[in-house]
């Protein structure tokens, strides 16, 4: 049987294409795809039918055909989230041949220089502009096929409403043509320019710049979603992230009325939460970090928690006159770490908790083994996660780093 060749082509025509695909497309007896695809090649002598869109409609075709030499022509990669994908999926794998294109997701993304190993990617004909608007609050990288009816300066105006102004914004005009033209700006420029029609839009979150949290509507005790919390360094895993919350503080054991040391505290989503469930005890919030020492107040401000202090300094200094706690947390990263543990630990109360994060196997055996020695015991938990996310019509899911949770309660002999 013979093969049913699907052929990317790009803005540039058929001058874009491999000798080999302008001879395939030369040998077609049909030729099928939209109309700005069929303009492309220009004339010949197989049937040019139009079935944009019509993916039930390019089968019929194509079963209605069998026998006759058949090219479908897409736009760019037809793997890419496209039409390739569907029709394999359909008809099975062994029907077709594929000759990709440089897609224009990808080109947008080469012409910025930019990796989009981790971008945000979605079409805004298939998915409404609010969805997409605080998907990419948290992304680091977004990529976006816009529409007619909503053009880029519609996407910027959406997200600055929002208070999501920390993207660098490119908008990538008629790429592989002779007129291709790539806008660099802010979004409030873009929000006040006119594009062409073909464009696909690019968003780099800028370094070292705050996230601006969605509403607290619908705020938990804890367990809240990272994204309503200001971070110093989005997208870094500096936060500790909602599942780990979870787990940490159910283990803390928190009372109404605990005291509460959280050491390390980055942005402070571990303090705010054990500030709402200990609502008449105290916490303590300690930082070393000038920038997230700030945030640490801006979060509990939102959060609306008045029994949370921040504390700017070191461990241990900076707990010297801080009343004993009933729970600490320590999170951290360096070699020092297992240190702090100790020190924090012989200041619990008796019958106190302590919680430890720690990212790597080395911090995670030497907590340990100072938690044993100390306790008798020690719980540890290994949390591998990985979250949903939207990427076209696929769910992907991201994994997030490996971390570790070590407990232990103070024996209350000591």
């Amino acid at each position: 049987m013979e093969k049913i060749q699907i052929i990317g082509i790009g803005d540039d025509g058929l001058e874009g294409l491999t000798a080999a695909a302008r001879q395939l497309i030369g040998q077609a007896e049909l030729i099928l795809g939209a109309k700005a695809t069929l303009t492309a090649v220009g004339k010949s002598a197989a049937e040019k039918v139009e079935v944009a869109g019509d993916l039930e409609g390019i089968i019929r075709r194509i079963e209605g055909a069998k026998g006759k030499r058949i090219v479908l022509l897409t736009t760019g990669d037809p793997m890419f989230y496209g039409t390739a994908r569907f029709l394999c999926d359909r008809l099975g794998k062994e029907r077709f041949e594929v000759t990709p294109h440089v897609s224009s997701m990808q080109l947008a993304f080469a012409r910025v220089k930019e990796s989009w190993d981790e971008a945000y990617l979605t079409n805004l004909a298939t998915q409404p502009l609010d969805r997409v608007a605080e998907k990419a609050r948290t992304a680091a990288k977004v990529g976006l096929f816009t529409t007619e009816a909503i053009p880029p300066s519609q996407v910027a105006k959406a997200l600055l409403d929002r208070r999501i102004d920390y993207f660098t914004a490119y908008v990538c005009e008629n790429l592989g043509s002779p007129d291709e033209c790539v806008t660099q700006g802010e979004l409030s420029e873009v929000a006040a320019q006119e594009f062409s029609p073909l464009n696909v839009m690019i968003l780099v979150r800028k370094p070292d710049v705050p996230d601006r949290p969605s509403t607290m509507a619908g705020k938990r005790l804890f367990g809240n979603p990272d994204e309503a919390f200001l971070q110093s360094h989005p997208k870094r895993g500096l936060l500790t992230p909602a599942e780990v919350r979870c787990i940490a503080l159910a283990e803390m054991d928190l009372g109404p009325t605990s005291v509460v040391w959280d050491i390390g505290a980055g942005s402070g989503s571990v303090a705010i939460e054990a500030a709402q469930i200990a609502g008449g005890g105290k916490v303590f919030a300690i930082e070393m970090d000038p920038a997230d020492y700030d945030l640490i107040s801006s979060n509990a401000e939102a959060f609306g928690v008045t029994n949370l202090t921040p504390v700017l300094g070191k461990a241990p200094e900076a707990w010297s006159g801080l009343p004993a706690p009933d729970a600490v947390f320590v999170g951290g990263t360096g070699r020092q770490v297992s240190h702090i543990v100790e020190q924090a630990f012989d200041q619990l109360r008796p019958g106190g908790r302590l919680m430890a994060n720690v990212g790597s196997i080395d911090n995670l055996a030497d907590v340990r083994s100072v938690l044993v020695a100390k306790a008798g015991d020690a719980k540890v938990w290994m949390i591998n996660l990985a979250r949903g996310n939207d990427q076209f019509d696929q769910l992907r899911f991201e994994s997030m780093s490996p971390t570790f949770l070590v407990a232990a309660v103070k024996p209350k002999g000591k």
